[in-house]
């Protein structure tokens, strides 16, 4: 679905009074968002239940930042949804988000193809279990004509180990005779990270009141804006979205220069 005024101020009506829908300005949307998606086992224990209800409910909230996204004209959303640390978990919830991350993919199809999302997945995908890589590698094909919102999901994802594998690929190529040492560049890094070709995140969102990056995109989120929010992700919605952008539209990005007005 492309972007339109219309669906915009459909989507965005009945605002709550602390957030200014007409204060965006849609020229200076984030191009590019990545949230890490944290707080969903503390969602579920507040309230008595599995951990596993906290992943289930984590997913409705994905679904309408996705939707808030296309509304909102933004090019690519990355999300961390497994890191490599995270296989250290109980054998029990791994199981459970391996499954999850299957069915959501299957059920969410539709939504993919409605509002012309196109999937993308960062990570070592060799390590998944079977069905689980199956079920990924047919959204990829089913979206890959797609046009619209990028949604890039990091899986057995670690950013340590994105950077490591980078080089490798560079020492073979120089090993082999492809390529000079010297042509080692930082574009040369970046055509060889899982992100390639996205543009780095203008903006980073995490959830539940942490402020850490987690090995999350270390390379990538060099220049980015940062936003970290109480609020716990099964509870994120289109307005904490808005929130976070507002605070971003406010902030002056210098890229290591300095502004007029210094």
């Amino acid at each position: 679905m492309a972007f339109s005024q219309e669906a915009y101020k459909a989507y965005f009506a009945d605002a709550p009074d602390d957030v200014d829908v007409d204060g965006i300005d849609l020229k200076r949307v984030p191009r590019h968002i990545a949230v890490i998606m944290d707080g969903n086992g503390r969602w579920a224990q507040r309230r008595n239940l599995d951990r596993g209800y906290g992943h289930a409910a984590g997913v409705s909230a994905l679904k309408e930042v996705i939707t808030a996204c296309v509304r909102l004209g933004v090019g690519a959303l990355t999300v961390y949804a497994f890191s490599t640390e995270n296989w250290n978990r109980p054998k029990e919830e791994v199981d459970l988000l391996m499954s999850l991350f299957a069915s959501t993919l299957i059920d969410e199809l539709p939504l993919m193809h409605r509002e012309d999302v196109r999937l993308k997945y960062l990570g070592d995908m060799d390590e998944l279990p079977d069905d689980t890589r199956a079920t990924f590698e047919r959204g990829l094909s089913e979206t890959a004509d797609h046009a619209g919102l990028t949604l890039a999901v990091a899986v057995n994802y670690g950013s340590r180990a994105e950077i490591a594998r980078a080089a490798r690929i560079l020492a073979r190529r120089c090993t082999s005779g492809e390529m000079d040492p010297g042509q080692i560049d930082e574009q040369a890094i970046e055509r060889e990270l899982y992100t390639f070709p996205l543009p780095d995140p203008d903006l980073l969102i995490r959830t539940s009141g942490e402020q850490r990056l987690s090995n999350f995109l270390l390379w990538q989120l060099s220049y980015t804006e940062m936003v970290f929010t109480d609020v716990l992700w099964p509870d994120f919605d289109r307005w904490d979205l808005m929130r976070a952008i507002l605070t971003y539209q406010r902030r002056h990005r210098r890229f290591g220069g300095v502004s007029d007005d210094e």
